[in-house]
This record gives structure tokens, sequence and C-alpha cells, in this order.
């Protein structure tokens, strides 16, 4: 009965995502007069892709594709370099005020990103590189969950490793790169898979720092390209399922890779 009831939920649970992302498909390949008739209709006998046609003819939607990829795919190596090192030195090296130091670093999770937009921007526009790929990825290297992601895989590596490898006289950064990363492949999936998701849907960043259509990432020009066409649904709903298809690819074929890292990392 147990096992009936937790089905039955997790059931309930996907149709929630399913059906909208269902209704969004349906209503993107139905014609506008179809549409402007009966709104809440899934089915068309004219079904047409000339939503997408129109969307992949007006904008630029390829350049947006390229830059959403170099950005997502930059912050997330940066991060996971600089959060795993600093991860691995709070679990690791034995320093004056290590608590306290980690304690302040979680107390990041507190302040609002949008707090360090302006002297972000003043920063980037001083040193010249606002419509660039830096002003997208710089500011979204630091992440203090992947941080704490790390922090806690890091702890579960037996200590005697280190300890040993110490003993045979091997640096700490020797330590960091053949023994605990190479232990770490859980934590750094999952780090890999949720900072790239969110460096590809972030929108309100790369709309203040990139102004230039030809570097904007996807999310930005989509909704350039929803502006010129107005409120249409058929091409609101084909550019949503363009923006959220590269996301659903990595989450259907990276999904095991993501309940191995929670499930590593002790992240609930």
């Amino acid at each position: 009965m147990f096992n009936r009831v937790v089905l039955g939920v997790l059931i309930a649970l996907a149709l929630l995502w399913l059906v909208p992302i269902a209704w969004a498909v349906a209503t993107s390949v139905r014609p506008p007069n179809d549409i402007a008739t009966d709104p809440t209709s899934w089915l068309s006998e004219n079904s047409t892709l000339s939503s997408y046609q129109e969307i992949l003819s007006a904008g630029r939607i390829q350049y947006w594709y390229v830059n959403s990829l170099i950005t997502s795919s930059l912050t997330t190596l940066l991060a996971v370099c600089t959060t795993s090192l600093a991860a691995f030195a709070l679990s690791r090296l034995n320093f004056r005020y290590r608590r306290p130091v980690f304690l302040v670093i979680l107390a990041g999770v507190m302040i609002p990103p949008q707090l360090l937009m302006i002297p972000q921007f003043l920063t980037l526009q001083a040193t010249g590189m606002l419509n660039t790929y830096w002003a997208v990825i710089l500011p979204q290297v630091p992440n203090v969950v992947s941080v704490f992601v790390f922090k806690q895989f890091f702890d579960g590596i037996p200590v005697e490793l280190t300890d040993a490898a110490r003993a045979d006289g091997a640096s700490w950064l020797r330590i960091y790169w053949q023994i605990v990363m190479p232990l770490s492949r859980p934590a750094i999936s999952a780090v890999t898979i949720f900072v790239f998701v969110w460096s590809w849907n972030n929108f309100l960043w790369p709309l203040l720092a990139v102004t230039d259509p030809q570097m904007m990432t996807l999310p930005v020009g989509l909704n350039s390209v929803q502006d010129a066409f107005g409120l249409p649904q058929a091409q609101l709903m084909a550019s949503a399922v363009l923006g959220a298809l590269p996301l659903l690819t990595v989450f259907l074929f990276f999904q095991r890779r993501i309940v191995e890292g929670i499930a590593g990392t002790g992240l609930k």
C-alpha cells in the first residue's frame, strides 16, 4: 500500500511537470487562427512549424546558442576548479579560523545576487569588459553552494589517504589533483550540471552586461524575439520550447549523475 501511494504521488508530480511542456509543444505547432478561435484546445487539424521557422529566420538564434554554450561551459569549468580548491582547503588544511571562514562563506547564501549587480556592473564598465563573454562569465563563477557540496564530499574521503600521500612527500596540490578529485566524480558531476543549468537559465545579469545582439545569450535573445513579435502565443511557446530543449537533453542523459551527486554529498 505504501509503495502504491508513493507511486501515485510520483505520477501526479510528473504530470505537473509534463502537462505544461506538452501544452507548450502543442500550442507552438498550431496556426494563429486556431489559437485565436480556441486558445485552450490541444488539437489542431492544420499543424504547422511556421512559428519555429519565423523565430529561426527573424532572430540570431544560432549566435545565441553558441554564446550560451560558451559562457555556460566556461562558467562551469571555472566554478568547479575554484570552488573545489576552496572546499579542499577547508576540508583538509589545518589553518587558524578555518571554521569561521567556512561560516562566512556560507553566509554568502543570504546575500541576494541583485544586491551585487550594481557594483559588479560598475567594475566591469570601468575595466571595459561589458559586451564580452567575460562580463557574463566572471560574476557567475563564485558559488557558495558548490563550495558546500564539495566540502561535504571531501569530508567523507578517508583522511588516511591524504596522510599517507603527505608521508610520501606529495604536495597538497598533487593530493588534490591525483587523489581527491578522481574520487569525487559524483560531486563533480552534480556541481557541473547544477552550475551549467543555472548559468544557461540566467537572464537578469546577461541582460545588464550585454547589449550587442550578437553577444546575447539564449534567454536574453529569445526575450528580444518575443518583443519583436508582440505576444502571439504560438511564437511564445515555440521560443520556450527552443530555450528549454538543451536543458531537457542534459537532464535526460545525466539524471543518474544528478541523483548520485546529491546522494554522495549528503545534500538534501
